[in-house]
């Protein structure tokens, strides 16, 4: 990183300075963008800033994050900007770029008829591992007139820092994740060890399911959850825990059924709010869910579904379908031998 100090005025040094700190102390990735704006207008006197996300593409904007406009005057404008005019200039040739009239660029092709009255810009990319993340706009600065390459130099620099910071909370974040894929893997191999250790010997089918649909339960902080069997060509409930369980011991799901077609013993499935009704026909109300076969020594036994995710997230991820597919195998085991 290179700051010019011939350019660039103490007092702007400073708070450039000021700024990388707030910056790369900043763990939240969205916090560290409207860090990047809030900052821009206050080091150039901007009366708009604007920051856009490339998508993966990198041929549009993504996302579209911006400081100036009140709500009302960005619902009267309409859709937010996807990269094209001026800011698609910036797209196509990522470097820094200065206008005192947007008017007079050749890609220029005007405003919404909503659109604030903007003249004045000036324009820079942010670069993260080596890829053009996105870019910083700013318009109108204040008394009218033009930015200079004070302006300019400011803004290089400080999407030069805005790369770093990203970065940054890109890597806490993917660190964050891979711990919490950790932790889920361990919570599942605890809950399966645990589950062996109080099967071990267990000769009563009623207590197997039971346990096991209990730990499956808090293994997924679902609502409930269900041990369904088969009884011939059905699938009957035999095991339940949690809010409104026993109320569905005994039903049964027919072929052809419209819970057949979710609830099945060969593959897994996640179950949204559509599959509704077909829930409400076996007793259970729920908005979703997450099924998986039951299976041992390849032979299919029957399924184990959980139902209404209590965390932060409303349904059930990827990695808590692998949890919950570990967990099954242990205990389709439990059961067979019963």
């Amino acid at each position: 990183m290179s700051v010019d100090q011939r350019v660039l005025e103490r007092s702007q040094l400073e708070g450039l300075l000021a700024v990388g700190r707030r910056l790369v102390a900043e763990l939240d990735l969205d916090a560290v963008l409207m860090h990047v704006l809030d900052a821009a207008r206050e080091l150039t006197a901007a009366r708009y800033a604007a920051l856009g996300v490339l998508d993966a593409k990198k041929t549009e904007l993504e996302r579209f994050l911006y400081v100036g406009i009140d709500e009302e005057t960005r619902r009267r404008i309409g859709p937010l900007p996807r990269g094209h005019g001026i800011l698609g200039e910036l797209i196509t040739n990522p470097r820094p770029l200065r206008l005192d009239r947007i008017g007079d660029h050749p890609r220029s092709y005007g405003f919404p008829a909503e659109h604030p009255t903007m003249t004045t810009f000036v324009g820079a990319p942010i670069t993260v591992r080596g890829e053009v993340y996105g870019n910083i706009y700013l318009t109108e600065k204040e008394g009218g007139d033009p930015f200079d390459e004070q302006d300019e130099q400011l803004l290089v620099v400080l999407a030069e820092w805005s790369a770093i910071a990203i970065n940054n909370a890109r890597t806490h974040e993917e660190l964050r994740r891979g711990r919490a894929d950790l932790e889920r893997l361990v919570q599942g191999l605890q809950a399966t060890a645990s589950l062996s250790r109080e099967l071990g010997g267990e000769s009563d089918l009623e207590r197997v399911l039971e346990l096991v649909t209990k730990r499956a339960r808090a293994l997924l902080g679902a609502t409930s959850s269900y041990v369904l069997l088969r009884d011939g060509a059905e699938l009957v409930i035999r095991g339940a825990a949690g809010e409104c369980g026993a109320r569905s011991l005994g039903r049964a799901i027919a072929p052809g059924s419209g819970s057949a077609d979710f609830i099945g013993t060969e593959s897994s499935q996640r179950i949204g709010p559509a599959a509704g009704e077909s829930l409400r026909e076996l007793g259970i109300e729920a908005t979703n869910g997450l099924a998986v076969p039951l299976r041992s020594r390849g032979q299919g036994l029957g399924s184990l579904l959980v139902v209404d995710h209590l965390g932060e997230e409303p349904a059930f991820s990827a990695d808590q379908q692998l949890t919950l597919e570990s967990f099954a195998t242990s205990a389709a085991n439990a059961i067979a031998i019963q």
